[in-house]
């Protein structure tokens, strides 16, 4: 009775999901206030549904229901209890329940906090975000059903896929979902304001938060599955360019711009035609990253194994919701009126091509994944677009836009005097060009590139300091008057400069990685030793262990660096009998300014294993410049500004490093 309750939970949803799309929609055409509170409840009770339905499927993973179709493909008797839970995810069909389940989230919690809102405003994303759930109901229901029973019952399943089997795949498909879907909200606010009529800058400072944490999920989540391949692939890379991979940087790059265009809209009345045009294709670049997933067409350890059907319905469901809010957009935004002038150096200008770059950016990562796929479908054959495409057009994109990143806090809105700005940067031009360009001599090599992007990086932190410092400077000397200035740091000014910070230290991270990592491929018998970076490794052998569902060869490796002892690393070569598969399962030693890194290949004759061993500089930073960026989005979601029914009131820029704490550029 368990897959049937969930069948009926999802039957439920879906009658419910329809009048959460209709009736508000209607209610606030016609003025109806119960109508319109309609909303409300229905979307309470859509995410009461899909969370018993959520229930029931974790339910029969969790007691072996293999009469469950989709139990039997994905989990087997010696599948341990917290994989069974996280196996719900592991596939086609429970991934799509818990993307449905976090939109229904998504909805309550834009429902719960948007009570202060306009009700038609508030009605109007109720009932988008409510087509959007029946949209993936229905592709669920109907082509994807998680509860489909399978006569006769086997005895035992085929087991979870063993790449899906590590700590990281817990946390990383929720996270990004959570990304994913949070954009739907965006994209509701926007089709809610042309609904509405309403263009002018409160619907961008209401949807502000609401990007902000979709953002910060998404980025939280690409993290976390590129910190998954570093170490559960056995070759050390953190990127690689897969069109799954690249199915989900592009919402991140156009969210990105999505953000600083909503802070213009907010504060200045501009960007607003524009702000509405990123809302929408970012929402569209998440149905393309879905349909990419889940439609078979490419081949990715990212991938869905899925049929044509599948792939078929939600094209024809990207192609439908964006044909609708494209119409709807060429239909309203010919009204908007141009925004307030601004002059070819201020914030305006600067954030401008700040959304030019990243638009730029995104179209270099949509055209080397979809033209392979292109060509394929006309006969070209298949065709692979590897990372040397991508670094050749990416990069020379984004180092301009790291300076501009660097820039725009010091600059004013609407007209900065270019001599005024000179004076104003001069000092950490040069403070940037000194560290940046000393700094790689520190490793024992210098290099164009690397130098080019710690001088950078160097620009950015630089910049945070003294627009900090400006900012902090009293009028009123001693600490009273810090004290009051300290107070007057909104969260949204100082999560930019914590955000920004992260992207300087992911930068130093990425440039020293790349320049100055050392790998080994070697032949190591029992006692062997290879020196890497000046860091001694020792083969002690391995030995035999049994794991819960698989059996496991475990290296013995001992690290040294002159004499002194570092670690003992324990590699291992897994193999799982249910799917006849070796798994490599590296080993590291994580330091603030490098990794260790050691995974078994291949056994050889005498007991002698391959052995892969890395020196990787800086990859903490990497990781530590995702975290500031996570937790910099998160801070400046918090400020109770976004969700006043009317801005506060603004007064004119200053000149940088003089600006009133609060004034900040997004």
């Amino acid at each position: 009775m368990i897959a049937e309750t969930g069948q009926l939970a999802l039957a439920l949803a879906l009658a419910l999901a329809l009048v959460q799309a209709v009736l508000p929609l209607a209610g606030a055409a016609r003025g109806d206030r119960r109508w319109m509170a309609a909303g409300h409840w229905m979307a309470w009770g859509v995410l009461l549904f899909l969370a018993t339905a959520y229930a029931c499927l974790t339910t029969a993973f969790v007691q072996y229901d293999f009469s469950v179709a989709y139990v039997a493909q994905h989990a087997n008797l010696a599948l341990p209890l917290h994989y069974r839970v996280t196996a719900v995810w592991g596939g086609h069909e429970g991934s799509l329940l818990l993307w449905v389940l976090i939109l229904a989230l998504w909805t309550v919690a834009v429902s719960h906090f948007s009570r202060s809102l306009p009700r038609t405003m508030v009605a109007r994303i109720i009932a988008v975000l409510g087509a959007v759930t029946v949209g993936f109901l229905a592709f669920m229901i109907f082509t994807s059903n998680p509860f489909d029973r399978l006569i006769p019952a086997p005895l035992d399943g085929r087991d979870l896929n063993p790449l899906l089997q590590d700590p990281g795949m817990i946390f990383h498909p929720p996270l990004l979902y959570m990304g994913y879907v949070g954009f739907s909200v965006t994209f509701a606010f926007a089709i809610a304001a042309l609904l509405n009529g309403r263009l002018d800058a409160a619907w961008a400072r209401w949807s502000r938060p609401w990007a902000a944490v979709a953002w910060a999920f998404l980025t939280l989540g690409i993290a976390l599955g590129s910190w998954w391949a570093y170490y559960e692939l056995g070759w050390g890379g953190w990127w690689f360019w897969d069109p799954v991979e690249n199915a989900s940087l592009m919402p991140w790059l156009t969210g990105t711009a999505l953000i600083h265009s909503l802070a213009v809209t907010d504060k200045r009345g501009g960007f607003r035609v524009w702000t509405l045009m990123l809302a929408i294709v970012t929402f569209g670049l998440t149905l393309l990253g879905a349909f990419l997933v889940r439609s078979g067409v490419i081949t990715s350890v990212h991938a869905f194994a899925t049929d044509p059907e599948r792939g078929t319905f939600i094209l024809a469901f990207l192609v439908l919701s964006m044909g609708l809010a494209l119409a709807l957009y060429t239909w309203r935004a010919p009204r908007v009126g141009p925004g307030p002038a601004f002059g070819y150096l201020s914030r305006e200008s600067g954030l401008l091509a700040n959304n030019l770059l990243l638009a730029v950016a995104t179209l270099t990562v949509l055209l080397g994944t979809l033209y392979p796929l292109a060509m394929d479908a006309l006969g070209g054959g298949r065709i692979s677009v590897g990372p040397p495409y991508f670094e050749a057009v990416f990069t020379p994109v984004m180092l301009p836009l790291l300076v501009l990143m660097g820039l725009g806090p010091l600059l004013r809105w609407k007209l900065h005097a270019p001599g005024e700005l000179a004076r104003a940067i001069a000092g950490i031009v040069v403070a940037a060009g000194v560290i940046g360009g000393l700094w790689p001599l520190a490793l024992g090599a210098w290099s164009p590139l690397t130098a080019l992007s710690t001088v950078i990086a160097s620009f950015i932190l630089l910049a945070i300091a003294l627009d900090l410092h400006g900012r902090l400077r009293p009028a009123t000397p001693g600490w009273i008057g810090l004290r009051r200035r300290l107070k007057g740091l909104k969260p949204h000014y100082l999560g930019m400069h914590l955000a920004h910070a992260g992207v300087a230290v992911f930068l130093i991270g990425v440039a020293m990685v790349s320049t100055y990592e050392v790998e080994r491929d070697v032949r190591l018998a029992p006692g062997d030793e290879v020196t890497v970076a000046g860091y001694t490794f020792t083969f002690l052998g391995t030995h035999e262990r049994v794991g819960s569902n698989f059996l496991a060869d475990t290296g013995r490796v001992t690290v040294t660096r002159d004499g002194q002892a570092i670690a003992r690393l324990h590699p291992e070569k897994r193999h799982y009998p249910s799917q006849s598969m070796p798994m490599t399962q590296a080993a590291l030693d994580r330091g603030l300014f490098r990794d260790l890194y050691v995974s078994l290949g291949d056994p050889l004759d005498d007991g002698a294993w391959v052995v892969r061993v890395y020196y990787k500089p800086y990859m903490t930073w990497l990781w530590g410049g995702c975290l500031f960026l996570t937790l910099g989005a998160l801070l400046a979601a918090t400020d109770r500004r976004y969700r006043l029914v009317r801005a506060p009131r603004t007064r004119p820029a200053r000149p940088a490093g003089a600006l009133r704490p609060g004034e900040a550029s997004c």
